[in-house]
Order: C-alpha cells, then structure tokens, then sequence
C-alpha cells in the first residue's frame, strides 16, 4: 500500500526522461572523448556501449529497490533498509565522498578549461586560488538561500546540450573515414581502464529517479523513462566521440584539456572553438552550482538522523533558514581534494566510489525482495535475479580495473570508516 505523502503525481514519461538526461549530461563528455581515444583509439565506440549497458541495468535496480523503500535518501536508504545502519552508514559516506571527489575532477576540468583562455590560471598558487573562489563563492551562494542556488541550475540544460547537438550535425562534413577505422582489436585491461574512467560521464542517473513521489502512474512510467533516457544519452555520447575521433583522429588525445572545443574550431573557425569552451564552463559550472546545492542536503539528512556523529551539521542558519554548516564543510572537501588532485586521478576514485554503492543498490534489490514477497504492485524488474545478479558482476569487473594502490585506499578506507562507526556507537551506549 502506498504511503499518502501529499505530493502531487504530475511527471510522466518524458518529463521523467529529460530529469534523467539533464542530470548524466553534465561535464565528464567536454573532458573524456581525448583521453578514451587515448586508451581506445578509434574503437571507444565500444566502451560507450558497455557502460551505457551498465548504467541501464543499475538505473533498473534503483528503480525496483525505490518502489519498495520511499523513505528519502536514495542509495543509503535502501541499503540501510536491507542490510542495516552499518552497511548504510558505509553507503552514505561512499555517496557524499563520490560526488566530492566528482566535484573536485570537475572543477580542475573547468580551471584547465580557463587556462586555456587565460593561460595565468596555469600557474600552481593562482589555480588554488581561484579553485578556492569557485567552492567559496558557491557556497556562499547556497547559504544564503536555496532561491539563489537553484537559480544557477536552471540554465544549464539548455545551455549544454544546445551547442552538443548543433556540433554534432555540422561536424559530418569534416569527418574523415579513415579516422574512424579500427586498426587493431583493443586489450582487455585497456578496455577495463578505459570503462572505469568513462563511467564517470554516465554516473548520477539515479538522481533522476528521486522525484518518485511525484511520478505519474510509476511501474509503468519509470521503466519506460529509463529505456528513453539512457538511449537518448548512448546515442548523443556516441555521436559526440564519433564526431571528434572522425575529424581529429590521432590528434585526439592532444587535446586532453578541450577537445569538443577543438572540433568545434574545425567545424565552425574560432567562433565555434569559443562557443563551446564557454559552453563546456557553463555545463561545469553548473554542475558543480547543482551538487553544492543538493549534496551537503544529504550531510545535513545524516547529521539529523544521527547516522553521523556530528550534530552541529545538522544545524539550520538563524536568518537564512539553510543547512550552513552542511554546504561550509562539503564545499571545503571538495576544494581541498580539487587543489591536491587532477582530472583523471578524481574522476576514477569518483566512479570507484559511487561503483560501490551501485554494487550495494544491485544486492539490496535481492535482498529487499527476499524480505518482501507479497505482489504489492511495486515495480519489479523482470527476469528474475538476472538484472541485479549481472549488474553487480559489471560492477566487480570494473572495480578489479583499479591499481593495487587504489584497492588498497579503498580497504584501508572501509577500515577506518568501521572502527569510527562501530566506537561511535560504543561510547553511544555508554552515555545511555
């Protein structure tokens, strides 16, 4: 039985859809087709199919493991409902971390992009500083009300994907066969190398689904929203990669910092190259605008739930009626791992991270169904355990991509993260 919650069902299918789309599409495809051609030369087509088939599958178990937990908090929630606090606990700190570190690979993506232009921001000290201005002043921005900060994400999704759609159409005349002509079979670890970082770019989908109390007629619409999103997103990645391996061909990876940019200079001469830098900063800058509204939202759940031990985040401005607290401290981690880190190296502990809580949706699913067996018209993904079963493999597989230094942050990580749990919750009980 569905709880009343007072919202109204007004999302349907393609309004489902284009959350979807607006919300992938963010500032990973500007960076990836150079440094994917670098692994993949000409046959990256294929690793956009792979991580398209993922994100599909995924977006599927957030789906079915939604209709049955509608409390908020995405992933966190329906993990915590299935395996308990401690397995949840792990689950919201893999989220806010991920999307910190995605936050961090962007905004060095966008200070590249402005060295480009003004090649004063290359120098070490003035790139922290203006990294230091980007997190500062969005977080300023968000403390001050929420008005403001949802402001800056509205213009986003126009300002994207126009420029997107017009390179693409106009570049086919410049576009050399040969460029796109596959010499040699690609090895299997390049392969997983080159999924891992490129996940980046599909990852965030499952933000979309959040709007679930308010979708019209769910079992039905999501399926068919996910199905239209994730197929708009492959075709319109696959078409931007195919477009700039085709007109820059080997030269490709030369362009690591802009290399939609570059196309756009051969396609459309200098206006076309500044139209879309100034396009690939507004996607980022908004990307990033949109995260620091939302994700210090979660910090802020966290705090209030006592999930995390720290109940000043918890705490609401006395004038502007904003999670302060929240947005200082995840604006302040993102710009400290933007100054330490660069592009590439985020990008993958990001995808790593937020591969991590995909794994615990995947085996949630299982297990929530386990806990549920009644037919409560819930959506339910067909085929059995197939989907859930086959997403979690896709996910180890891109997971054993990692370094051996990477694995063991990762470990050392969840070590940390248990014993800070486990003593929290002991010193808990000794206060009581």
């Amino acid at each position: 039985m569905e709880k009343d919650t007072g919202l109204r069902r007004e999302i349907g299918v393609w309004g489902l859809s284009a959350n979807i789309v607006n919300i992938i599409v963010g500032a990973g495809i500007f960076v990836l087709p150079a440094i994917v051609a670098e692994i993949m030369g000409a046959s990256g087509i294929f690793v956009y199919l792979f991580c398209g088939f993922l994100i599909a599958l995924v977006m599927l178990c957030f789906a079915e493991a939604g209709s049955k937990v509608t409390r908020s908090g995405g992933a966190y929630a329906y993990v915590e409902t299935a395996f308990g606090p401690y397995t949840g606990f792990l689950a919201a700190v893999f989220m806010v971390m991920g999307s910190a570190f995605s936050d961090a690979a962007v905004a060095n993506a966008l200070v590249e992009l402005i060295g480009l232009a003004f090649p004063v921001f290359t120098n070490q000290i003035i790139r922290v500083l203006l990294l230091f201005l980007i997190f500062g002043g969005l977080a300023y921005l968000n403390v001050i009300g929420v008005k403001q900060g949802i402001g800056l994400v509205k213009i986003n999704t126009v300002a994207k994907l126009t420029p997107l759609i017009l390179l693409i159409f106009f570049s086919w005349k410049d576009v050399s066969l040969a460029n796109l002509y596959i010499e040699n079979a690609p090895s299997f670890k390049n392969f997983g190398a080159a999924s891992l970082i490129l996940f980046f770019a599909f990852q965030g989908g499952d933000a979309g689904l959040t709007v679930g109390g308010e979708i019209k007629d769910p079992q039905k619409t999501v399926p068919k929203a996910i199905f239209i999103g994730i197929t708009f997103v492959l075709i319109l990645y696959i078409l931007i990669q195919t477009a700039a391996q085709g007109v820059l061909g080997d030269q490709l990876p030369d362009f690591k910092e802009a290399p939609l940019a570059s196309v756009a200079n051969i396609v459309f001469g200098p206006i076309g190259y500044t139209l879309l830098l100034v396009t690939a900063g507004v996607s980022m800058f908004g990307m990033l605008s949109g995260e620091i509204l939302n994700l210090p939202r979660v910090l802020f759940g966290l705090a209030s739930d006592r999930v995390i031990p720290l109940d000043k985040l918890a705490s609401i401005h006395p004038r502007f009626k904003t999670p302060y607290l929240a947005i200082l401290l995840y604006a302040g981690i993102g710009f400290t791992l933007a100054a330490v880190g660069g592009f590439r190296q985020l990008a993958v502990i990001a995808s790593a991270s937020m591969l991590l809580v995909y794994f615990g949706v995947a085996l949630s699913v299982i297990k929530l169904r386990k806990m549920d067996n009644t037919d409560s018209g819930n959506f339910k993904i067909p085929f059995g355990y197939t989907v859930p079963i086959l997403s979690a493999g896709i996910i180890l597989f891109f997971l054993s991509n990692l370094t051996g230094y990477e694995k063991i942050g990762i470990l050392v990580f969840i070590v940390v993260l248990t014993l800070i749990y486990f003593l929290v919750k002991a010193v808990s009980k000794g206060k009581k």
